[in-house]
């Protein structure tokens, strides 16, 4: 059987990720499978190769890692919500701060035009951030390219910097699921109701909405007690297949000389942000004792279906993790145009525009 030329991109974006996974789980690494594929396909899109995944996959597939953290919301996390107060607290100040930094590096050393500085340099969703920020003038292309970059750079980095740091114990690594076959008819019933969530937060407009309502009502379902299952290990490892594949396809047709370009300027930027971050996680567990590792990935300028992989990957606190991903998120979009539209003004009284 031959694959017609409009599959093969998706066909082989599928097998090199499928590939790179098991390669990588071959050698016991973090967070094999989505590594591995992201891998992968970034040194097949920047070597040339046509790569795609379609974007009802890849919807599909955080659909189910939704589902998978919401049912780390266990009744317990209930009695810890206060303990999150001071740490969801500093995560704003911390946005606000990484966000100035990031601005002053992105126009001072790589000389980007405000709108696409602004809309660079603050940690939210990508397709938000590049939307927006394309409609305040800003340069969509080097927005997207310098979101993906930072995204992959800190998915790439944490695992093995915890690793290097004592952060992480391999012996104590997570599950990724349940047996395929596992789950009482029940359970699937249940799970698979939580798709629903999707549509639902689509419709109110929530941030992130593939990710945030199938896990918002897994989280219900779970912290009601009318559930204790979790997606099969299995549609998980596909679901880090299918996110790193498509991770790696965002380079697909770049001009290399770009890509090395806006890498160096992402490369110093994730790098300014990750110490910000690392500095507030240590301030906020010195004052909490959440954790250092599950704070350095709740404040992480990664994706929140990213940063939440890595700590099930690593099982570290996938509550707090997911928790302070979707408050970042939600800030981050709802407040940051407001916040340009202040500072293009403040820059216009003062001459600079």
């Amino acid at each position: 059987m031959t694959i017609g030329p409009g599959l093969r991109p998706f066909a082989l974006a599928l097998a090199l990720g499928t590939a790179g996974g098991a390669l990588f789980s071959y050698f016991h690494l973090p967070l094999a499978w989505m590594i591995g594929a992201m891998t992968a396909t970034t040194v097949a899109a920047m070597a040339g190769v046509a790569l795609h995944v379609p974007k009802p996959l890849r919807n599909a597939m955080i659909m189910i890692l939704g589902v998978m953290l919401g049912s780390g919301f266990t009744p317990d996390i209930l009695g810890r919500l206060g303990e999150w107060s001071l740490s969801l607290s500093a995560l704003a100040v911390y946005l606000v701060l990484a966000t100035t930094l990031g601005v002053q590096y992105l126009r001072r050393v790589a000389r980007l035009d405000p709108p696409t500085a602004f809309f660079t340099a603050t940690p939210g969703g990508l397709n938000e951030m590049v939307m927006v920020g394309t409609q305040m003038g800003g340069d969509s292309r080097t927005m997207a390219l310098s979101h993906a970059l930072r995204v992959m750079l800190v998915v790439l980095v944490i695992p093995f910097a915890f690793q290097a740091l004592g952060l992480y114990d391999p012996a104590r690594r997570g599950t990724l699921g349940p047996p395929l076959l596992s789950l009482a008819p029940l359970d699937v019933a249940l799970l698979s109701a939580c798709a629903l969530g999707y549509p639902l937060a689509k419709l109110l407009r929530i941030p992130a909405a593939q990710i945030v309502g199938p896990m918002l009502l897994s989280a219900a379902i779970h912290l009601a007690g009318l559930t204790e299952g979790k997606p099969p290990g299995v549609l998980v490892a596909a679901a880090q297949v299918v996110i790193g594949a498509s991770l790696g396809c965002r380079f697909t047709g770049l001009n290399i000389r770009r890509i090395g370009r806006d890498g160096l300027t992402a490369l110093g930027l994730t790098g300014l942000m990750l110490l910000v971050a690392t500095a507030a996680a240590w301030m906020v567990d010195e004052a909490t004792g959440l954790g250092l590792a599950a704070l350095i990935l709740a404040f992480a300028p990664g994706g929140l279906a990213e940063m939440t992989l890595v700590a099930l990957a690593l099982n570290i606190d996938v509550a707090l993790v997911a928790t302070h991903h979707m408050v970042r998120i939600i800030l981050i979009v709802t407040l940051a145009p407001g916040f340009y539209l202040l500072w293009r003004k403040w820059r216009s009284r003062r001459g600079k525009i």
